[in-house]
């Protein structure tokens, strides 16, 4: 048995028992929170919290750590609902040919991008993959990550997409956090299909989604719908056919082109749907009262500067929204959450508040972990952080370039 006080908190944050599942609208701008406060956790359990004067003492001291937390805030850790951290190395070339003026998309068309990680995925073996991921998610808890989304789809063939979500599912018993694990097959069409969707799209169907479901390898679906790459009646094939499987989709849609995707992902019952650089009305329509949690991904839009998704326009329409990483060697390759909520506030014109709760509790509906993750209460076991000694919350996306998380308690 393990018990945890920590005492003389700055602020407790994110913390009550009548915290909803999703916060929308003027809400997003509300985090509660309890100054002066105490929280005493036991074998990851929180079973106390309040202010310092409404604290009692201790009757048991035995195996009994405690923590002063003066002048530190306690938060509920972040939730990451969309990443690609399983990848065989980093892409820095590309990097460069940006830097050069080259865009993403002839990155891509002269065999980079995407198809680039698959090539050298397919090459290495699975426990090397296991070994680089595993110290990739090390350092994403020490950036106060405190569940994850990992999606395959840098495999595209059948040995080695499976070889991906065999790697999340070792992951997932091995890291100490919540993983999720996302079939992200449809990424890209391998060369060898470029002129044949229709074939890899079966091969999926038929040799991927079997074995998946056998094994249960997967928690969601995903999809890239987008121009180059996924058409929405290609997305709409392969997510019914995933949800035969019981997998929920999650989508990667509107990063470049509104096709119609967000509004088709909704009716197909997704849990989120992801990127939305590009914004439409129909979109807003699509989403405002359904149960699909709108995601945006600012530092892809940071890293290779494309446009930044409209979330005032959503809070203005009543609508949620979450805020992940996108950490992946490609386009994003950073998982620091705390940069993520820098970049909300000073690129999405987010409040501190707003970006918060959209990096907890929203994040946490868009995994599927409203029961456990972004939120402290009674009874709870969502992982905490403790930050280093700051003046005040909005600090934390201020300094966007310290390391401001001190400790985390699973």
């Amino acid at each position: 048995m393990s018990k945890i006080l920590i005492k003389n908190i700055k602020a407790l944050v994110q913390v009550g028992e009548h915290i909803p599942s999703v916060i929308k609208g003027k809400k997003m701008g509300e985090i509660p929170m309890i100054e002066s406060a105490f929280l005493a956790i036991e074998d990851g359990e929180v079973i106390a919290y309040g202010s310092m004067e409404d604290w009692g003492g201790i009757d048991d001291w035995r195996d009994l750590e405690v923590i002063d937390a003066d002048g530190r805030f306690v938060l509920p850790a972040f939730c990451d609902a969309h990443t690609h951290t399983v990848f065989a190395r980093s892409r820095e070339e590309e990097f460069v040919n940006r830097i050069k003026g080259l865009s993403y998309q002839e990155i891509a068309a002269k065999g980079g991008g995407i198809l680039n990680s698959a090539r050298r995925l397919q090459e290495m073996d699975e426990d090397e993959l296991f070994e680089k991921a595993f110290a990739r998610i090390e350092l994403l808890k020490s950036y106060g990550t405190g569940a994850l989304e990992i999606k395959s789809g840098y495999g595209l063939t059948v040995d080695a997409e499976l070889k991906m979500l065999r790697v999340i599912k070792r992951l997932k018993a091995a890291c100490g956090i919540e993983i999720k694990a996302t079939f992200l097959g449809a990424h890209a069409f391998p060369a060898e299909y470029k002129e044949n969707h229709s074939a890899y799209i079966e091969l999926i169907k038929n040799e991927m989604l079997p074995v998946i479901g056998k094994e249960g390898l997967a928690d969601f679906i995903d999809v890239f719908c987008e121009t180059n790459y996924y058409s929405v009646e290609e997305m709409e094939e392969i997510l019914l056919e995933g949800k035969k499987y019981g997998l929920i989709p999650k989508v990667h849609v509107n990063q470049f082109t509104v096709l119609g995707g967000i509004r088709k992902a909704v009716e197909l019952g997704a849990l989120s749907v992801d990127h939305l650089e590009e914004l439409a009305d129909d979109d807003v329509l699509a989403l405002k009262g359904s149960a699909c949690m709108p995601t945006f991904l600012p530092s892809c839009s940071h890293f290779i500067n494309i446009p930044y998704g409209n979330a005032r326009l959503l809070i203005e329409n009543d609508i949620p929204f979450a805020l992940a990483s996108d950490f992946n060697p490609g386009t994003t390759p950073s998982g620091n959450l705390s940069f993520v909520w820098s970049l909300a506030c000073s690129k999405m014109k987010l409040t501190p508040e707003e970006a918060f709760n959209a990096l907890t509790v929203n994040a946490a509906y868009a995994m599927g972990l409203s029961d456990t993750q972004g939120k402290i209460a009674l009874g709870r076991r969502s992982p905490i952080m403790i930050t280093k000694q700051i003046p005040s919350l909005a600090y934390i996306p201020y300094a966007f370039g310290d390391q401001l998380i001190e400790r985390m308690i699973y």
